[in-house]
Formats: C-alpha cells, sequence, structure tokens
C-alpha cells in the first residue's frame, strides 16, 4: 500500500512531542552544556533574557542575522564550515521539536530550524576568510586605541594662568640660584686624576675617605647650600610657613636638591658630574672623598635623567616638589604644606602636558625619580652618621675649636623669634644646635661650622 503523506497539522506540536516519546527506542540525554545557561556577555540591544530563535535558550546576540544562543551559534557555523549537513538524518521524519533540552539529539531538525528561522549560510567564514576577518577586527581595535590616546592626549589640561605666572616664579628661582647656568660645561674644571685615587681614612663601612679629595669637596658644600637655601626663600608659599617648618623641610630636601643638581650635569662623554657648577669629578673621586655608594646613586640618576632632556623649568619644579614634602618629621603645618606641594605637582603636571604631552608615560616616569632623589638623600645622611662617629680624628679635627672661636666671636642676637610655645631668646649657636641634628646639619657643620652658626642668622634676619 502506497504510504501517503500525512496532512500537516496546523497545530503540529503537540501530536510530534506525543510521538517523540512514544517510541521506545527514542533516549533523552540531557546535556550539561544544554541546561546550563550562558553567563557572559550580553549586547545592550537585547532584551533581558531573550531567547534564542532556534532552540530557546537565553540568547547571546546577533548571528548569522538572527538572535540565537553561543551553542547554536556554534553549532551552525561547524555545520556551514565542514559541510555536515548532507551527512545529517532524523529517525522520526524531520518532526523532532528542538529546545535547550533537546537540540543535541536531532542534527538534522535542529539544522532545518537554524534555516528556517533565518540563519544565513553565506555569512559563516571559512578559514581564510575569518582569518582575515579577525586581522581586520584587530586593526580596527588598535586604531581605536591610538585614536583615543590622541584624544586623551589633547584633551590634557594646560596649566592656567595663574599657574604659569608660579611656573615663571619657580624657573626664576633656579635659574637665579643655580651656578654657572648654561655655562657649566665651559667653565668647569676638572679635578686632578690624582685627587681621590688614594683613600686613607676608613670609615664604619669598610671603605676609605681620600682626605685630599674630602677637602676639596667640604669646600664646594657650603655655597651648594646656600644656594638652595635662596631657592627656597624664592618660592611662593614658602615663606609663609612657619619658621621651625621652614627649616625642616631645607634640612629634608638640600642633599636631594644638591643631588639633582648634579645629576643634571653628568657628561656621558667625560663620564663626570659637575658639583655646584666648578668641579667635575669622577665617579671613583666622588666616592674615595666622602659618599662611598652613594656617589653611584647619584652617577646612576645622571645617566637616567639625560634621557629624560629635562629643561630648567621641569628641574625647578622638580626641586619645588621634593622641597614641600609633608612627611618629613617634625613639621607642625602638615596640611599646608601637603596643599603647597599639590599646587606645586599640579602645575608641573600640566606643564608637562603642554611640552610633552607626544611621550607616552612621561610624567609618572619623571614622578619616579622623586623616590629615587628621596633614597639619595636617605642614603647620604645615614653615611655621614657613621663617618662622624666612626672617624671623627681623621676626617673632624678642627671641628671643636672651631666651633667654640665661631661660638665666642658672635654677639647676642636681639630680639626675640616665635617659636611655638618656647618663646626662648635665641643666640646664633641656637641655629647651629637645630641645623647639627639633621642629615644636612652634620655635613654642614662639618664643612663650614661657620656658615653653620652665621648663615642662617643672616637668612632669619631677611
Amino acid at each position: 500500500m502506497e504510504h501517503m503523506p500525512k496532512e500537516q497539522d496546523p497545530n503540529p506540536s503537540e501530536g510530534e512531542e506525543k510521538r517523540w516519546l512514544s517510541c521506545p527506542k527514542r533516549k533523552r540525554k540531557n546535556s550539561q552544556c544544554s541546561v546550563k545557561s550562558m553567563t557572559g556577555y550580553i549586547p545592550s540591544y537585547l532584551e533581558k533574557d531573550e531567547p534564542c530563535v532556534v532552540c530557546g535558550d537565553k540568547a547571546t546576540g546577533y548571528h548569522y542575522r538572527c538572535i540565537t544562543c553561543e551553542g547554536c551559534k556554534g553549532f551552525f557555523r561547524r555545520t556551514i564550515q565542514k559541510n555536515l549537513h548532507p551527512t545529517y538524518s532524523c529517525k522520526y521524519d524531520g518532526c523532532c521539536i528542538i529546545d535547550k533540552i533537546t537540540r543535541n539529539q536531532c542534527q538534522l531538525c535542529r539544522f532545518k530550524k537554524c534555516i528556517a528561522v533565518g540563519m544565513a549560510m553565506d555569512l559563516v567564514l571559512d578559514d581564510s576568510k575569518r582569518v582575515a576577518k579577525r586581522r581586520l577586527i584587530e586593526e580596527n581595535r588598535e586604531r581605536r586605541k591610538k585614536e583615543e590616546m590622541v584624544k586623551s592626549l589633547q584633551s590634557r589640561p594646560e596649566p592656567t594662568v595663574a599657574e604659569w605666572e608660579l611656573i615663571r616664579m619657580v624657573t626664576e628661582a633656579h635659574q637665579h640660584t643655580n651656578a654657572q647656568g648654561a655655562l657649566w660645561k665651559q667653565n668647569r674644571r676638572f679635578l686632578p686624576d690624582k685627587i681621590g685615587q688614594s683613600p686613607v681614612a676608613p670609615t664604619s663601612d669598610g671603605d676609605k675617605v681620600d682626605l685630599e679629595a674630602f677637602s676639596e669637596f667640604t669646600k664646594i658644600i657650603t655655597p651648594a647650600i646656600t644656594r638652595v637655601v635662596d631657592f627656597a626663600k624664592k618660592l611662593p608659599m614658602f615663606s609663609e610657613l612657619p619658621c621651625e617648618d621652614q627649616i625642616i623641610l631645607l634640612k629634608g630636601c638640600c642633599m636631594e636638591i644638591m643631588s639633582l643638581r648634579a645629576a643634571m650635569r653628568y657628561d656621558p662623554d667625560s663620564e663626570t658630574l659637575t658639583l655646584s657648577g666648578e668641579v667635575a669629578v669622577k665617579r671613583e673621586q666622588l666616592k674615595n672623598g666622602g659618599l662611598g655608594v652613594v656617589s653611584d646613586a647619584i652617577f646612576d640618576l645622571g645617566k637616567s635623567l639625560a634621557q629624560f632632556n629635562l629643561d630648567d623649568t621641569e628641574v625647578a619644579l622638580l626641586q619645588a616638589v621634593l622641597l614641600m614634602s609633608s612627611d618629613r618629621s617634625g613639621l607642625t603645618c602638615m596640611d599646608k604644606i601637603e596643599n603647597c606641594q599639590e599646587t606645586y605637582l599640579l602645575a608641573f603636571e600640566h606643564y608637562i602636558n603642554y611640552r610633552k604631552h607626544n611621550i607616552p608615560h612621561f610624567w609618572p616616569k619623571l614622578l619616579m625619580k622623586v623616590t629615587d632623589l628621596r633614597m639619595i638623600g636617605a642614603c647620604h645622611a645615614s653615611r655621614f652618621l657613621h663617618m662622624k662617629v666612626e672617624c671623627p680624628n681623621e676626617l673632624f679635627p678642627p671641628l671643636s675649636s672651631r666651633t667654640r672661636r665661631c661660638e665666642a666671636q658672635l654677639p647676642p642676637h636681639k630680639g626675640k623669634r616665635e617659636l611655638g610655645q618656647t618663646g626662648r631668646w635665641e643666640r646664633p649657636s641656637f641655629y647651629k644646635e637645630v641645623w647639627r641634628e639633621s642629615s644636612l646639619g652634620r655635613s654642614l657643620h662639618f664643612s663650614n661650622t661657620a656658615f653653620t652658626i652665621c648663615g642662617f642668622k643672616n637668612w632669619k634676619q631677611q
């Protein structure tokens, strides 16, 4: 008897499902990946929990012209790419119900439903086209990234009128107190090679100090410190701070600023640093002259800063940031000093945006040099403390007698200074005692006791 095709039921789901369930050979296999809902990225154009048009699972976007889940998208792509659909067959006359439970049971019915809902076979790419598309996507992503970077660079704020005025004042303060200025190479003198090559005085860390080189450096350090003090006096906001805080800030930053100024005068041709704009020294000379391992750090800093190509303004602002460090021990107006430093930092950043906006990550890399300079200052303090304690006779023989002579020659200081709640009458020796307590005071003290006593007296009276 000829098999007649059955008239299609307008509502076939109920009859087909009963027939599919009544078959003894049909086994339902629940796939874990079928039951599991997709929890990845969902495009914003999809409504909440929008179903896949093929199986009813949670859709993840438009795939091959239809809203489908990841499972049906992958099934359709593999079928077309590997040309598998001619091999598909259905045991139940192509009438299987496709949902997220049964979708893996009949490949033919699932593929037919993909076609029926409108998934486009021509949109499935072969391997070569897929690689080309992926490459195009990557190129577009890189292009957008560059465009966003350019846009962000263009949108970076530049200095305001008030910040330009602050920058001008800081730059002038640096230029007026930076020995030799741009002429340091023409005016420098090289320390003779014989000096600094014969260390004789031992230190606590096993190194030895060349007394002749040590003497040369102590002659240089006093005017260098004077210039740092003069630089600070010219800075806006610094003179508004209490007297004690000004001294603490200067004590903390002086070695750091002097190291920065020396590092900025590193000459790669002669491999020397020019100290205080006057004397060019080699690494071993500076090391044997008393600085020890600190000399290595300063030379390394000089090599590193040479790559930044800093101008006078950038060096000046870096010095101002070092000066206004609110974490110095003993400060009374920490909040005010921190606000001052933030003002300098903001103007500094805006100036970098203006001058070097095309150099990626220039600003954070430059700020890291502040940490290097702080470490140099701390290392210097520790080293000179040991030098003074361990070898006073070799390095500091005239210290006590000079101190007594200077104190005897100085008249009493007339007048009264505000020193918090102490209200003490000050003699010039008071500045010596306060200054001597710091690492900078130690270097000041052994280099020029008279300056230690008199220099700050004169500065305070101005």
